[in-house]
């Protein structure tokens, strides 16, 4: 049960002792592991951090914060896409807050994989998807567009095309995702960098807690850009490839099932 309002940070669900913390995507996508945490509240406390900081290194502080202000001790972290980044960042960077990772749809770690996710989606899209595709992407990489919110709303549209496989139908009752375009483009102009200087793997060298990565066989978001490079950084790390599975397995038909009883399995281990 969620407790308080939408506007708690972090929104808490379940009872205490809250050891399961849920880290959002986006960046600037704040509210969207909202049914995964509720789901996982029937068994543990859960903590769902909402980022709100526009710096890479401000996101880490942010999350090690309410971390060490609301946690009961060392948390699992399950970091959803952008979310999987921010979570070995802090862990790398606050290891004695940190048990375990969990990477669900993490973005490839190296950046001769990350070709592959724009040329995979718009494979997926009819030519008119393809050409709206481009226009809304460039308009929103300029940083010149007024009605961000209306240009991001098209851009999920056109992504849950690309990067879900058998998608169940939207559910109602959960808190609107607050999609954030400006803090977005301000921390995503720190994170790339990283990653194609290969600054991010030396730094996800540095994590000492067990690591899984669990990705969807659909993700646009090639699966061997999270395996190859953390299987050999890591040595207490497992790859979980979920089959029938898109970018986000929670709102999967045929692969939801698996990925909550993966991730309990993880969470009582």
């Amino acid at each position: 049960m969620l407790a308080d309002t939408m506007l708690t940070n972090p929104r808490l669900y379940g009872q205490p002792p809250y050891q399961v913390a849920v880290i959002h995507g986006g960046p600037g996508a704040a509210g969207e592991m909202a049914p995964v945490a509720r789901r996982l509240a029937r068994s543990f406390g859960v903590l769902e951090p909402l980022q709100t900081a526009a710096s890479l290194q401000g996101q880490v502080d942010e999350l090690a914060t309410l971390l060490r202000a609301s946690a009961s001790g060392p948390c699992t972290l399950i970091g959803y896409s952008w979310g999987a980044w921010l979570a070995c960042l802090t862990a790398a960077q606050f290891p004695t807050l940190v048990k375990q990772l969990v990477l669900v749809s993490s973005g490839p770690f190296e950046a001769r994989y990350a070709a592959e996710i724009h040329s995979t989606r718009l494979a997926r899209l009819s030519p008119a998807q393809r050409a709206d595709f481009e226009n809304v992407l460039s308009a929103l990489g300029s940083g010149q567009a007024r009605n961000t919110a209306a240009l991001m709303a098209r851009l999920g549209e056109l992504t849950s095309y690309t990067d879900l496989f058998d998608p169940l139908p939207e559910a109602s009752g959960d808190p609107p995702v607050n999609l954030d375009a400006q803090l977005f483009q301000a921390v995503w102009s720190e994170a790339s960098p990283l990653r194609a200087s290969g600054e991010l793997m030396q730094i996800v060298k540095r994590i000492s807690c067990p690591v899984t990565a669990l990705h969807g066989d659909h993700d646009p978001h090639p699966a061997e850009g999270v395996r190859a490079p953390l299987a050999a950084a890591l040595p207490d790390f497992q790859f979980i490839l979920l089959p029938n599975c898109g970018h986000t397995p929670w709102k999967e038909r045929l692969a939801r099932d698996l990925f909550y009883t993966t991730l309990e399995n993880l969470l009582t281990a």
